[in-house]
């Protein structure tokens, strides 16, 4: 095993980038291990095409440790490893993108690892990641990629929502960007289309001012929710007036980065394939973002709540172990009014699965590793956003209450 060690800095810093570029560029063999999330995913795209070009023999893995597993697996034949998250405990054993303390997306650091390979990054891609990691475009380092994609015309802003697709009515119904009274609903959403005079042939085009009245109509539904917490007025503005993509695999930046959230949870090779090229994978993965936002906003549907000083609880019944963080990321953005949303799920296929969620760095994946470790169960995840699973025989009031514990002590 290498004991080398690069890390990427905070800011795009040449620098750090080159050297760990020079370290791919002469290896025999890349083996890349990202987070499960859009963020990871689009850097893990990113390095994949650049090893790609560059002829360099390469290998994704995306899991919820990929420090952790990158660390158990070794790294044999002198081969180099890169683990791709944005903040981890797990000591690496060999590349990060970036190092574990920097607010920077890591879809950002492997542009700039990508350009010093040689390869110019796709700016789209990146600017999907920037937005999957909860940045403002032209923040967090971006600002070079955005002007990158204005000036070669991949990118242009307009009035509307962000979605992957034209068809608005079943976009709006099962974004995971939007927690509204009309989400998982397509019936609503193409009664409030129909309303609005939107076309419901997903060909047709929409002029700017009904796409107006659209984003309008959206964001007072969301802002004005039952559900609804004093944050959701900000968020729901993250989704509007959006940058279209013309030559891209989705319909906006804003989107984009919606399907590849999803993807990072349900099938994260699809979007290798896809930055690589693979126009085949468009349709499919559309319907997989769909699957899982019906079963995400069904499991929103009817939630058991609970309030504790920092942490927002929601116990919930899902059909699927994937919706469970995507639960948590809505929850957090629209509905907590404490800065760290908890989902603990019923027992699925035995085992009981929980989803935390955090505006800003809160140690959540330390503390999930610490109560995986009491219970023996399985943790993974970042500062921000973390994910545990524990055997359904664990009770869980006092599951919740070690979670809280966790939190405090971190």
């Amino acid at each position: 095993m290498s004991d080398s060690r690069t890390n990427v800095a905070a800011a795009p810093d040449a620098d750090a980038a080159g050297a760990v570029a020079s370290a791919v560029a002469a290896a025999p063999f890349v083996r890349i291990f990202g987070h499960a999330d859009g963020d990871s995913l689009a850097a893990c795209g990113l390095l994949a095409v650049a090893c790609r070009d560059r002829s360099i023999p390469f290998r994704v893995h995306i899991a919820a440790d990929p420090a952790g597993e990158a660390t158990a697996a070794g790294d044999p034949d002198d081969s180099r490893t890169v683990v791709v998250t944005r903040g981890h405990n797990t000591p690496s054993p060999d590349l990060e993108v970036p190092t574990a303390n920097v607010s920077q997306p890591v879809s950002v650091a492997a542009a700039a690892i990508s350009r010093e390979l040689g390869v110019e990054p796709d700016p789209v891609l990146a600017l999907a990641g920037v937005i999957a990691a909860g940045e403002t475009l032209g923040d967090a380092g971006s600002d070079g990629l955005l002007a990158a994609a204005e000036t070669a015309d991949l990118i242009a802003r307009r009035p509307g929502v962000a979605v992957p697709t034209t068809d608005l009515a079943a976009d709006l119904a099962h974004s995971t960007r939007l927690d509204a009274p009309f989400s998982g609903d397509v019936d609503a959403t193409s009664e409030l289309c129909a309303d609005l005079g939107v076309p419901t042939d997903a060909d047709s085009a929409v002029d700017a001012g009904t796409r107006t009245q659209l984003a309008s109509a959206v964001a007072v539904a969301t802002a004005t929710a039952a559900s609804a917490g004093p944050q959701a007025a900000d968020s729901v503005e993250a989704s509007l007036r959006p940058y279209a993509t013309p030559t891209a695999p989705f319909a906006t930046l804003g989107g984009y980065a919606d399907v590849l959230s999803v993807l990072a949870r349900e099938a994260p090779g699809m979007v290798v394939s896809l930055a690589l090229g693979s126009s085949a994978a468009n349709s499919e993965a559309v319907t997989i973002w769909r699957e899982h936002a019906a079963a995400t906003h069904a499991a929103l549907d009817d939630p058991v709540s609970g309030r504790y000083e920092g942490v927002y609880l929601l116990r919930v019944e899902a059909d699927r172990p994937a919706v469970v963080p995507t639960v948590a990321r809505l929850t957090r953005r629209f509905r907590s009014p404490e800065p760290v949303a908890l989902i603990v799920s019923e027992p699925i296929d035995g085992r009981r699965h929980v989803g935390l969620n955090a505006t800003d760095p809160q140690g959540l994946a330390a503390a999930a590793a610490t109560v995986a470790a009491e219970f023996d169960g399985r943790s993974g995840g970042t500062p921000t956003q973390a994910t545990l699973a524990v055997d359904s025989g664990v009770e869980d009031s006092a599951l919740i209450a070690a979670i809280r514990e966790a939190l405090t002590d971190d």
